[in-house]
């Protein structure tokens, strides 16, 4: 079956299960789960409906959207995606960046990784791993973000045969923390939670060695109220500071 289909046999069954879906339904990238689910139950302590959220790529989203998925708002792991809804005509316009995310590596620590902030060492453990995780670089930013860490720093010949894909960047980690893998590339923002620093070491990869992870959030046409006042809040100051708690950054003038 052809990558096409599959795209819209998926589409299709989200919208079998959505269809009778009451309130906003919200397609929120991997990197934001810990962070938006704060940032959910702050909104609906306002008095706001409950929100149905569904997390996973970026880039398998934004098919999703392209071929009819009911999602009212994406909030993306990067410009890249909302901005090839907004191109294609399923948004309200451009959308807005609403905080900067940051790349960082992690190990599981019960296997004896720590891990240093040095080329030479993660040079060292790459060698020492047998499988290292990353999001797919075609629908996740971050495994995007990942890959062109590796290659700028003259790492990715010596990684790229042991490297095992994700769909996102959140089945990445639980590969390391699982054990599945012995180190990993995730966001800081999932390094945050409980789960993962309990289980792990990490050390955030040099910002310069990969594009800035800028992410979008769009509102899709026809959006319900609930769905629209959510895009609103995400742009104020009780969300911001969830989303700084957990290692965004926040941009003063959102784009």
């Amino acid at each position: 079956m052809s990558l096409r289909l599959l795209s819209l046999f998926a589409s299709l069954l989200l919208f079998a299960n959505f269809a009778f879906a009451q309130g906003a339904t919200v397609a929120v990238a991997a990197n934001m789960k810990d962070a938006f689910s704060e940032i959910a139950g702050a909104f609906k302590a306002t008095g706001k409906s409950e929100l149905r959220i569904v997390y996973g790529s970026s880039g398998n989203f934004t098919a999703q959207i392209m071929n009819g998925a009911p999602f009212n708002l994406l909030i993306a792991a990067d410009e890249y995606f909302p901005l090839e809804l907004y191109k294609n005509g399923k948004t309200i316009n451009e959308g807005v960046v609403y905080a900067i995310g940051k790349l960082a590596l992690i190990a599981k620590t019960s296997a004896g990784i720590q891990l240093v902030n040095s080329k030479a060492e993660v040079s060292r453990v790459i060698m020492k791993a047998n499988k290292i995780a990353i999001a797919k670089p075609e629908l996740a930013p971050y495994g995007k973000a990942a890959m062109e860490y590796l290659k700028a720093e003259g790492l990715w010949d010596l990684a790229k045969n042991k490297l095992v894909y994700a769909d996102n960047i959140g089945v990445a980690t639980t590969y390391v923390v699982s054990g599945a893998a012995d180190i990993g590339f995730t966001a800081l923002s999932l390094v945050k939670s409980s789960g993962v620093a309990k289980e792990t070491n990490f050390i955030l990869v040099d910002s310069k060695l990969y594009s800035p992870i800028q992410q979008r959030m769009v509102l899709i046409k026809d959006a319900p109220q609930e769905a629209q006042d959510l895009y609103q809040f995400m742009q104020g100051p009780q969300a911001k500071s969830i989303l700084r708690k957990y290692g965004f950054t926040t941009p003063t003038a959102l784009n």
